[in-house]
């Protein structure tokens, strides 16, 4: 789906500019994103599989939940909307614990230019599995997968993406410092 999002500079700072997110991913303009991380206390991380039909990465098991933040939209409004969209799951902002903000820089294959700043969620699922409810367009499937396979991706085919290996391994961290934290 197309959406009017905001271009921020390069440094994640906001410009006060508008365009459709084609047009970002066509001329490689930076905008915001949210991902969120949905584990359980017993270790484990909600991955979805994203659809067939998505431009990029289909196919793949990937983040709990994310996407692009609308113009004028709080990322922490856009990352609670994104989780209830894509999966289902109704989350209130004081669950989300934002753990950082990550430059991301890919040009696909497909001509898709990802310049994007991923403001990045964790939090604690709280609803089983099977209660949730999928958005086709976007998820294909949701699946529970032991925590430690955020560190493995350079072992495991069609989860998650090897290269980004760094990422996985920070969010891993956080998550467990939460989950030690919480018991």
């Amino acid at each position: 789906m197309d959406e009017l999002i905001d271009i921020v500079d390069e440094f994640g700072k906001y410009t006060g500019k508008t365009c459709l997110k084609s047009v970002a991913h066509k001329y490689g303009y930076f905008h915001p994103t949210v991902h969120i991380w949905l584990y359980t206390m017993d270790e484990k991380i909600l991955l979805q599989k994203r659809a067939l039909t998505k431009k990029v990465f289909p196919g793949m098991w990937d983040i709990s939940a994310a996407g692009h933040v609308a113009a004028g939209e709080d990322v922490v409004v856009s990352a609670v909307r994104e989780v209830e969209e894509e999966i289902g799951f109704q989350i209130s902002t004081n669950e989300l614990i934002k753990i950082g903000t990550r430059k991301h820089m890919v040009n696909h294959p497909n001509g898709i230019i990802d310049n994007e700043f991923h403001h990045v969620f964790v939090a604690e699922l709280t609803t089983p599995i099977n209660k949730l409810i999928i958005q086709e367009e976007e998820v294909a499937a949701l699946q529970l997968f032991d925590l430690d396979t955020l560190l493995n991706t350079k072992n495991l085919d069609n989860i998650l993406l090897p290269r980004f290996h760094d990422y996985y391994c920070f969010v891993y961290d956080e998550i467990v410092s939460k989950i030690t934290l919480l018991k």
